[in-house]
C-alpha cells in the first residue's frame, strides 16, 4: 500500500499519529501495549503499526481527558470500557 492510498483510507503510522495527537511515539507505544489503544493493520514487509486516524485520535482525547482528573491507567481503561460497553 503507497503512502497516498494509506493516508486517504485515513491510515496513520505511529509518528504521523502522534504528530496530530499531540502526543510522543513512546505514548502510543505504551498506550497501545496496555491495552487503550488498538493498532489497525501491519504494514508489511516494514512492519509498521498503522493506526486509524479518527477512532485513534477520539480515543487519545478520551484518555487524556480521564487522566486530567488525575486518574491511573487502571481508572483509564475501566472508564474506556465503560463508554464502550455502555
Amino acid at each position: 500500500m503507497c503512502k497516498q492510498e494509506r493516508l486517504r483510507i485515513g491510515l496513520l503510522k505511529i509518528g504521523e499519529m502522534a504528530r496530530e495527537a499531540g502526543v510522543l511515539r513512546s505514548t502510543i507505544r505504551y498506550y497501545t501495549e496496555m491495552g487503550l489503544l488498538l493498532v489497525t493493520e501491519t504494514l508489511s514487509p516494514g512492519g509498521y503499526r498503522l493506526y486509524d486516524r479518527e477512532q485513534t485520535l477520539a480515543r487519545i482525547q478520551q484518555i487524556k481527558s480521564i487522566a486530567e482528573q488525575n486518574r491511573t491507567l487502571e481508572n483509564i481503561k475501566e472508564e474506556l470500557a465503560k463508554s464502550i460497553a455502555g
